[in-house]
């Protein structure tokens, strides 16, 4: 497959480069600072500069027919970052987008329980309404958003699978998850296409 990384440089966009090559992918994988993707130069990896701020740069570096995958966070650029990277996503019109979220936030909010709720808020503040907003782009795009719980930098778990909302495990606070767990789930939903057009959960085991 063709997929398209989206904040390739960051620490969840790194373990989605490098999980989509080791599957055979051929990746296109985007960052402001191409030099700052920490992965060796391989035959189907390209590494473009493109940034989210500017719609033309990324519909230049996103081919007809990609899968785009978004590893991208808001300490990459500030508030606003992940609305204009949805929105930049969508009007380069590549097959299908896979959106990293958060779990707690707008269509997860109800899962997740009022204290996770509240602890968003208190913890994101400003950021909250560009995490909801560009989720909700991506999901009227017909993408799949994955809300996970707070990312670790561990191994990836020996068993994973994602799930409905309506599945999602009923906890106080959201059980961590590896960001290499995160990326095998995203890149088995770009492989297959199960949930379209919906959001869903990460889970270990």
């Amino acid at each position: 497959m063709h997929i398209t990384i989206l904040g390739a440089s960051g620490a969840t966009g790194h373990q989605l480069t490098g999980q989509a090559l080791e599957r055979g992918h051929t990746v296109v994988a985007i960052a402001r600072d191409p030099g700052r993707i920490a992965l060796p130069d391989a035959p189907h990896l390209t590494k473009v500069s493109a940034d989210v701020f500017d719609a033309e740069s990324i519909e230049r570096v996103i081919d007809p027919g990609t899968i785009v995958i978004s590893g991208l966070g808001v300490t990459t650029g500030g508030v606003g970052t992940l609305d204009a990277g949805a929105r930049s996503i969508i009007a380069a019109r590549p097959s299908r987008i896979i959106w990293l979220g958060a779990f707690g936030t707008g269509t997860s909010g109800e899962a997740a329980g009022v204290f996770t709720r509240w602890l968003l808020r208190r913890v994101m503040g400003k950021e909250l309404p560009d995490k909801v907003s560009a989720d909700a782009a991506v999901l009227g795009a017909g993408g799949t958003v994955f809300h996970a719980g707070p990312l670790t930098d561990k191994l990836r778990a020996d068993t994973w699978k994602t799930v409905a909302l309506e599945d999602a495990p009923r906890r106080i606070f959201p059980a961590t998850i590896s960001r290499a767990t995160v990326a095998a789930a995203m890149l088995d939903e770009a492989e297959s296409c199960v949930f379209p057009g919906v959001t869903v959960i990460p889970v270990r085991g």
